[in-house]
């Protein structure tokens, strides 16, 4: 009973620290995606997304594919300036697998405080970003305002 018990309890542990050590390659890996934007390093910030993944911006249209997204944004990373996201809270959750990762964060950004959510999907040992989509935030109290702002 006693191996049993110890052999759980590491287990636990094992299974524990492993997560541990995904959430800190994962958070690395999204700071330096949004850093790279922040530096205008097009390819180091395209090279951590799936050939696959979706982008989803805050403006009504704008759902991209890695291609359509590259070519959106090449001109912002050619003038030497994209943009500057710095996350300051993110929450991992994970497949029993643990080869699929997803997220929430809240950014501090140049249109005040946004959030976002990505998944991340881990192959031959790697993980890729799979689907990012952000959002500005506004307060409730002030939706009125901004749905006539919409109208327009």
């Amino acid at each position: 009973m006693k191996i049993i018990l110890l052999f759980l309890l590491s287990s636990f542990t094992l299974l524990k620290d492993n997560s541990v050590k995904d959430i800190q390659v994962l958070n690395k890996l999204v700071d330096d995606w949004h850093l790279a934007a922040s530096k205008a390093d097009f390819k180091s910030y395209f090279e951590m997304m799936d050939e696959s993944s979706i982008f989803i911006g805050t403006a009504p249209n704008e759902r991209w594919s890695k291609k359509q997204f590259m070519d959106f944004s090449k001109p912002f990373f050619d003038k030497g300036k994209a943009w500057d996201f710095k996350s300051n809270e993110r929450n991992w959750y994970f497949s029993a697998d643990g080869k699929t990762a997803w997220f929430d964060e809240k950014l501090s950004t140049w249109m005040l405080d946004c959030s976002g959510t990505g998944v991340l999907k881990k192959s031959k040992g790697k993980w890729k970003i799979m689907f990012y989509d952000l959002h500005v935030l506004i307060e409730n109290e002030k939706i009125n305002e901004f749905l006539d702002l919409r109208k327009k």
